[in-house]
């Protein structure tokens, strides 16, 4: 799909062609998409990134591009990704098989300059894909929105003990993570094995969604990054969002 303020290419990894989206310059930071995929407020997230001084790429992995959120579009892209077998969404101990596609782009992308490393920020159903790729060191930023994989086991990493392992052997690893606090696919007790597996590594941002909270922020709240977010100064979402871009900065414009 042509986005006027986008460069699209394909890139083409294990003999599969997905599309990819860019913009802006700067230390390359990839954005991967939410359900029900890269709906329009996805590239509103990447334009303020841009902005910040980075180049984004959105990569599409599943759904239709650029399409204004349907939560009727959203029942349809779970179903489809529940019976695929790339996503193995119910899977506690392993990364799903589409992780490795991301990590030969992202590889491609460091031989291109090794000198400032990766930042990338998984949403939803890609929120746990970053821990995935812990262990590679051009992972300098990992950001995991709403991780919600796997699906019916709150307490698990959707990410092998392997690469666990070797993710929490590396000192200088920081990852920020965001939640709203009664977001049921995305349970508090998945934060809490994160501060347990990386005491020093982890800082969470967990936004009140409870009933009566002082922003009106609904129960339902789960996209922290795009369609949950209120673009005014002082709410909550846009204070994770700074967070965001001031951690994307700090990791990857180091001096």
């Amino acid at each position: 799909m042509h986005i006027s303020d986008f460069h699209s290419f394909p890139s083409t990894h294990y003999g599969i062609q997905r599309t990819v989206y860019s913009k802006g310059e700067g230390p390359s930071v990839i954005i991967l998409p939410e359900i029900p995929g890269l709906h329009t407020a996805t590239f509103t997230l990447g334009r303020r990134i841009a902005e910040a001084g980075f180049r984004v790429y959105l990569l599409s992995l599943f759904g239709k591009d650029n399409q204004p959120f349907r939560y009727r579009d959203s029942l349809k892209q779970i179903l489809r990704v529940c019976i695929n077998k790339e996503f193995a969404v119910l899977a506690g101990r392993r990364s799903s098989p589409i992780v490795d596609w991301i990590r030969s782009f992202c590889r491609n992308l460091d031989a291109q300059d090794s000198e400032k490393g990766i930042g990338l920020i998984g949403m939803c159903l890609t929120g746990n894909f970053a821990l995935g790729l812990l262990a590679e060191p051009w992972m300098l930023a990992p950001i995991l929105s709403q991780p919600s994989l796997p699906f019916v086991r709150s307490t698990a990493l959707h990410v092998s003990p392997e690469t666990l392992q070797r993710a929490k052997e590396r000192k200088t690893l920081q990852i920020l993570g965001l939640r709203f606090s009664h977001d049921v696919l995305c349970p508090r007790q998945r934060f809490s094995r994160l501060k347990e597996e990386f005491p020093h590594q982890f800082e969470s941002v967990e936004i009140d969604s409870s009933l009566g909270n002082p922003h009106h922020i609904p129960l339902s709240a789960h996209s922290v990054l795009t369609k949950d977010l209120v673009d005014t100064d002082g709410h909550p979402t846009q204070k994770a969002l700074d967070k965001t871009l001031q951690f994307l900065q700090h990791r990857l414009k180091r001096t």
